[in-house]
């Protein structure tokens, strides 16, 4: 789907999907739970990113990411050693099978519960908030951040913050762990239109028909930059990283939502543009020559 502001200029589907069925984000979700936590700071519920996990999750307490400050998990740049499975080659790709088979799949593999599942990756390798590494396991302490500073669930939370504010047209789903709590590194699942609907409500720096949803400011912050961490301009290659968001090279903001085999959600503030795909093959070029000329075009 891409879209203008309330216009919608293209929505297609393939493959014998329709505007009925839910389609997985992957690690957009992420993204999605960066924003709740920046509602939660405003609410004060969090009382700050540089707040230490541990004064949220008392299970965490002497733990290294319970150390770490929530801004250097939203930047996924906590310091503590983990490896995805795209790093099998190097010999770090086995940390997220065993993150899945404690926390997601504990009846059949081990009885270690949500929080030491987490736990037992307690190696630091850097200071926080000096070095950008990729690990999924960073959304999952966000997670529980999110669920035990609001006390709610995340989908709970996501639904009275944000999914009835901007009128959806259907319920999303998210998937659980072993424990109920949302697997927040990925897994959500909503209609096309809906996620249109949320790049829409990013685009607006989290504002909806005149009502502020995520505050404005924690939107800037989430997608630039600041001058004191320019470890984080150039995180993915070309590509900068924000609050659980990429951010485009050059000087135009815009930033994106991205899931492991081709789920995007890309955004250009200044049109009020918003693309959004699904999946098709995370490698392919097309996808970012298809935005350049939108926005070239409508921008």
């Amino acid at each position: 789907m891409i879209a203008k502001d309330d216009r919608i200029l293209v929505e297609r589907y393939q493959y014998g999907r329709t505007d009925r069925d839910r389609l997985m984000s992957q690690s957009m979700a992420k993204s999605i739970n960066g924003m709740l936590i920046g509602i939660a700071t405003a609410e004060g519920a969090i009382k700050s990113i540089d707040d230490a996990a541990e004064i949220y999750v008392p299970g965490l307490k002497g733990t290294e990411y319970g150390a770490t400050p929530i801004r250097a998990l939203l930047h996924m740049s906590s310091g503590v050693k983990f490896g995805e499975e795209n790093e099998e080659a190097k010999g770090g790709g086995g940390d997220l099978d065993r993150l899945w088979g404690d926390m997601v799949r504990k009846h059949w593999f081990s009885q270690k519960g949500t929080v030491a599942s987490i736990a037992q990756f307690n190696q630091r390798i850097a200071p926080p908030g000096t070095r950008f590494h990729y690990a999924s396991i960073e959304a999952d302490v966000l997670g529980l951040v999110l669920r035990y500073a609001t006390g709610q669930s995340t989908c709970g939370y996501l639904q009275e913050k944000v999914w009835q504010p901007i009128g959806t047209e259907a319920d999303a789903k998210w998937m659980i762990d072993a424990e109920g709590g949302e697997l927040a590194h990925g897994f959500f699942n909503a209609v096309l239109r809906d996620y249109a609907r949320l790049a829409r409500l990013l685009a607006h720096d989290g504002a909806w028909e005149g009502k502020q949803i995520i505050p404005a400011q924690w939107m800037i912050d989430a997608t630039t930059v600041r001058a004191s961490e320019t470890y984080l301009a150039k995180a993915e290659g070309v590509f900068g990283y924000g609050y659980q968001v990429y951010l485009f090279p050059g000087s135009r903001r815009q930033f994106a939502l991205l899931g492991y085999l081709g789920q995007r959600i890309l955004v250009d503030p200044p049109s009020k543009l918003v693309m959004v795909q699904t999946a098709v093959d995370e490698k392919s070029p097309e996808i970012w020559r298809l935005w350049s000329a939108v926005v070239a075009q409508f921008g």
